[in-house]
């Protein structure tokens, strides 16, 4: 299971000493409420986020080939999208394309892998949007690779106003040997990237840094927890099995029925 949490603050640099050998700033994202793009009214708005237009494929989708952000001739699931439909979504939706690539090439891979799945791109770019606003939270950006720097690391899952996770990793993915914190721009625990890690971007390393990994294996993730996404049972089915909280289904939803609106204008 991962953390339970809604919206994110950021305190940069409150890892010194767990991420000293990195030699890099951090962004860890806490606890709030009341905040943000699609912030929380109780039992206000969509209960489930219907799926909007599917991707568009790119027209050689090998998902093989040099570069990973370009979309068609990039490697992994950026392949699979057609460049200009993931260039048109960006500049509706506001979404960084490089994420955009990730959660389409993710969804493009799961229907054409699990097709009883019926995952949208706009279900994972809502969790990607709620989770660090497209791994742009608190100065935090997507570089050429799909790789988030500064990282993001989650508050220390310690039992104090948060859920308990023991530490499960000795700090090796997340950088606390004392308690389990979520990683990267889609907050897996380590527990769970250790169970669903994966290559989204064909470049021979699995990061949860990494926009296309983290997509691809929060895919797998909502695809092996449910099926029929494109059903209210289904859909609400995976987002509760990816945080069980109302507020945050409801979150998703909200930012995934209005990224679909967007997507069609």
């Amino acid at each position: 299971m991962r953390a339970r949490r809604t919206i994110l603050v950021t305190v940069a640099g409150g890892l010194a000493g767990l991420l000293v050998l990195a030699g890099v700033v951090v962004v860890v994202l806490a606890p709030r409420h009341g905040a943000g793009l699609f912030p929380d009214a109780a039992g206000s708005g969509p209960s489930w986020a219907p799926a909007g237009a599917a991707p568009v494929a790119a027209s050689s989708a090998s998902g093989s080939g040099a570069g990973s952000g370009s979309g068609s001739g990039a490697a992994g699931i950026a392949g699979l999208v057609d460049p200009a439909w993931a260039t048109a979504q960006a500049t509706a939706t506001g979404i960084p394309r490089l994420a955009v690539l990730a959660y389409a090439g993710a969804a493009l891979a799961k229907a054409q892998g699990a097709p009883t799945c019926k995952l949208s791109w706009t279900t994972l770019a809502a969790i990607g949007e709620i989770e660090s606003g497209h791994g742009r939270h608190g100065g935090s950006s997507i570089g050429p690779d799909g790789t988030v720097t500064p990282p993001i690391y989650g508050v220390a899952l310690n039992g104090d106003g948060v859920a308990l996770i023991p530490d499960s990793d000795h700090g090796t993915i997340d950088g606390d040997p004392a308690a389990d914190r979520a990683v990267g721009p889609m907050q897996l625990i380590p527990q769970t990237w250790r169970n669903w890690h994966t290559d989204g971007n064909a470049d021979g390393v699995e990061n949860p840094q990494n926009i296309f990994d983290a997509v691809m294996s929060t895919a797998n993730y909502l695809c092996r927890a449910s099926t029929a996404l494109d059903t209210e049972h289904g859909w609400r089915a995976a987002i509760a099995a990816y945080n069980s909280a109302g507020s945050y289904l409801r979150k998703v939803a909200r930012a995934a029925v209005a990224y679909n609106a967007a997507a069609r204008a």
